[in-house]
């Protein structure tokens, strides 16, 4: 993918999934009023920017897992439900977590997880992929980030949707990332699968002095 094709593509989606929470706050002008809510276009934007150069791709590489995609349609889902419905709550004061203080806590949070989510794909580059699948070239990586937690992408996925929901003072964004769970492990199940496949004892030692997510809980 040309670096002009990724720019639109990222665009496109910022935009879109921005504008899905502005129709749910109810339009511009109430969700500009909110200050931690132009913060929070503020850092997507920035995040954009910074995984514009990430690298990455949609690959089905030299062996694929098939039998995964079907965790793309609650990703799908769940994400779109993530752009719209905790500023649609917000709004309507639905099942909300009060206190301003929580709407910046999620704005960081959004800012740790699209860290953790973009990091790894710029170590990885174009072996990352979309795709539970093995890249040509593939090789196991099991330092810098990789050196504590196997998936440091899906947990920045999580701390991301969850901070997302706090901005929103959220409740039912709380639940809609925890619905992100099932998939998610099942995801990670899948890979896993795959790479002791690939890499036999060497993925085995490396999965046994790593967490999968959080060091000392999961």
């Amino acid at each position: 993918m040309s670096l002009v094709v990724r720019a639109l593509s990222i665009s496109v989606a910022t935009a879109a999934y921005l504008g899905l929470a502005v129709l749910g706050e109810g339009g511009i002008a109430p969700f500009v009023a909110i200050s931690a809510l132009r913060a929070l276009v503020i850092a997507f934007f920035a995040i954009a920017v910074f995984a514009l150069f990430a690298g990455g791709n949609l690959s089905r590489g030299e062996r694929e897992d098939r039998g995964n995609r079907w965790v793309l349609i609650p990703f799908g889902v769940i994400g779109l439900l993530l752009g719209f419905v905790p500023a649609w709550t917000d709004r309507h004061e639905f099942w909300t977590i009060d206190g301003d203080a929580i709407r910046w806590a999620g704005v960081g949070l959004v800012v740790v997880g699209a860290a953790l989510r973009v990091w790894p794909v710029y170590v990885l580059g174009n072996r990352f992929s979309g795709l539970v699948a093995i890249q040509p070239g593939h090789r196991l990586v099991t330092t810098g980030i990789y050196r504590r937690i196997r998936n440091p992408s899906y947990l920045g996925l999580l701390v991301n949707s969850l901070g997302w929901s706090l901005a929103f003072r959220s409740g039912a964004g709380v639940l809609l990332t925890a619905l992100l769970i099932p998939p998610l492990v099942a995801r990670m199940n899948a890979e896993e699968r795959l790479l002791l496949s690939q890499f036999g004892a060497e993925y085995e030692a490396y999965r046994g002095r790593t967490a999968r997510l959080i060091p000392g809980v999961y």
